[in-house]
């Protein structure tokens, strides 16, 4: 019998969450990633090696591996620098990939042989394989280039509201991804930051149009908490709408909204950073079917010492949300 296609969009911890649990699943799987990161050791990866980034890539790598003995290959992948000149903060396997395109004379070649040697579930798909950068418009006509300085917001950016998201130069899409979305029973987005993991495939050329010519039914995971300088005060209703306003109307079938609740710890944390809680306001929408559910992991998500950028401390349970996922089908 033949599994039920499941592809997902989005890029970073979020989409690492939900692969790890589709991936228990009888299901075949397929990832449309993000490709405008620039900072932290992506940095490196494209201003000194000259590559795509491909941190984003590696999380849904080591999502969908199957490598055995059990999370040896996994924590080597996973592994951060934490000294000397030039390499701290840089993965093991960010620098792996960048060998084997070395070798292979091409990082298309080299994203795939890595998924052979980590056994990949699934297809991993770059959202393009042109070199491009991502531009935020703000509503006092600002614009930020590059993914890092909007997801790490100056002052300036931090007080207005993002308007506007587009590419430079302009990329077209990977023609695997697009067909890919053409071929599945489910596109699941996010979960992930709406700004810098989710809309920033929609926004390459040939990607909104192959969703809303694909027959497949298309569920929006929001987010768990709002986010500094991206989206303070959102509602649920302000995520859907600016999903819509990329995607267009009648596309999002499912939305699916956590209940459960956090711990205070958690929450005075995130209180420090101008985050909370995204408030459920969904209500009497037409044609789009909401599901609602206890899906915070109860877990207190741990960085390593190397690693600069500042994470989310609380995640999805991937179990949970996997469950809910399939359950549409």
């Amino acid at each position: 019998m033949n599994h039920k296609k499941i592809l997902v969009i989005g890029g970073g911890t979020g989409t690492y969450t939900i692969l790890s649990g589709l991936k228990k699943y009888p299901l075949d799987l397929s990832v449309i990633v993000t490709m405008m990161d620039n900072g932290g050791s992506n940095r490196i990866i494209r201003d000194e090696f000259g590559l795509l980034p491909t941190s984003d890539l590696r999380q849904c790598m080591i999502a969908l591996s199957e490598e055995k003995p059990k999370d040896l290959l996994r924590k080597l992948f996973t592994y951060r620098y934490s000294s000397g000149v030039g390499i701290s903060g840089m993965t093991f396997g960010n620098l792996y990939m960048a060998a084997l395109t070395d070798i292979y004379g091409s990082q298309e070649l080299a994203i795939e042989k890595t998924c052979e040697f980590l056994d990949v579930k699934g297809k991993i798909l770059p959202v393009t394989f042109d070199s491009t950068n991502l531009v935020a418009v703000y509503d006092n006509g600002r614009e930020v280039l590059g993914e890092h300085a909007i997801d790490e917001p100056d002052e300036e950016s931090s007080t207005h509201k993002i308007v506007g998201l587009y590419v430079l130069p302009k990329a077209k899409a990977n023609k695997k991804a697009t067909g890919e979305l053409k071929k599945v029973d489910m596109i699941v987005l996010g979960p992930g930051d709406l700004y810098t993991s989710i809309l920033p495939n929609i926004v390459i050329d040939g990607i909104k149009e192959a969703i809303s010519t694909s027959s497949a039914k298309v569920v929006f995971v929001l987010n768990l908490m709002t986010k500094y300088g991206q989206t303070q005060n959102f509602k649920a209703s302000d995520y859907l709408k600016e999903a819509e306003k990329y995607l267009g109307k009648n596309i999002i079938d499912c939305v699916i909204v956590n209940s459960g609740k956090f711990t205070e710890k958690a929450l005075e944390w995130y209180a420090n950073t101008g985050a909370k809680p995204v408030e459920d306001d969904l209500k009497n929408l037409k044609g789009i079917k909401v599901v609602r559910g206890d899906f915070v992991d109860k877990n207190i998500y741990v960085k390593s010492k190397a690693d600069k950028l500042t994470r989310s401390l609380i995640r999805h349970d991937s179990d949970k949300l996997a469950k809910v996922v399939v359950s549409l089908l």
